[in-house]
């Protein structure tokens, strides 16, 4: 009986890495799995976040994307023919909600607080914002400087947070143990070049 009851309770996805792990989600959820597709939103989000920041969004913009992907995922998972395919069909969704935003809205990109953090903080006085728009595109300038693999470590580490290292890992199909100290190159080539244009004067 207590066998029995352990392999009820063992969620399908349990023990599974990558696709495999994606893929019994995906199925568990059309299954009715509570945690299914919670187990989705924490591991892809940032993905998913990344591909909408990365086209152009604010993050308010990007947080209404993620939102409307996440809900397109809940009405067509049966829709989904190959569920390991998941991941493939997020970012293409992404992509399609984030393109219809940007033509709704102005197309400013705010920074986000990591790879800004040396950016004085300001009062909302008009001096104080037209300083800090400057220095905003100053960092962003040098921000797309960088090559493109650093450009994206950085969005996905900024996004994701040390606890999802594992998920980055998979998406640059780079060693787990190497996202810490490439991103720390990574932004230390930022500092250099944000202060190569005079941004940190």
């Amino acid at each position: 009986m207590t066998e029995l009851h352990t392999a009820r309770t063992n969620p399908p996805w349990e023990g599974l890495e990558g696709p495999e792990r994606h893929a019994a989600c995906v199925i568990a959820a059309r299954e009715g799995h509570r945690g299914a597709l919670d187990v989705l939103v924490a591991e892809l989000t940032p993905l998913v976040w990344h591909v909408a920041r990365g086209i152009g969004l604010d993050r308010a913009a990007t947080e209404d994307v993620v939102q409307t992907v996440w809900l397109a995922l809940l009405r067509h998972v049966e829709a989904i023919t190959e569920p390991k395919a998941v991941v493939g069909w997020l970012l293409t969704t992404t992509r399609r909600e984030a393109r219809r935003t940007q033509t709704r809205g102005n197309g400013q990109v705010e920074l986000s607080p990591e790879v800004a953090e040396h950016v004085p903080s300001t009062e909302p006085m008009p001096e104080a914002e037209a300083l800090r728009s400057e220095r905003d595109q100053q960092l962003w300038s040098a921000f797309h400087k960088l090559d493109q693999r650093c450009q994206e470590l950085l969005r996905l580490t900024v996004l994701a947070g040390r606890a999802e290292y594992r998920v980055v890992a998979e998406r640059l199909r780079m060693p787990h143990g190497s996202i810490g100290p490439t991103r720390m190159r990574c932004l230390s080539a930022l500092r250099g070049l944000y202060h190569d244009g005079d941004g940190g004067r």
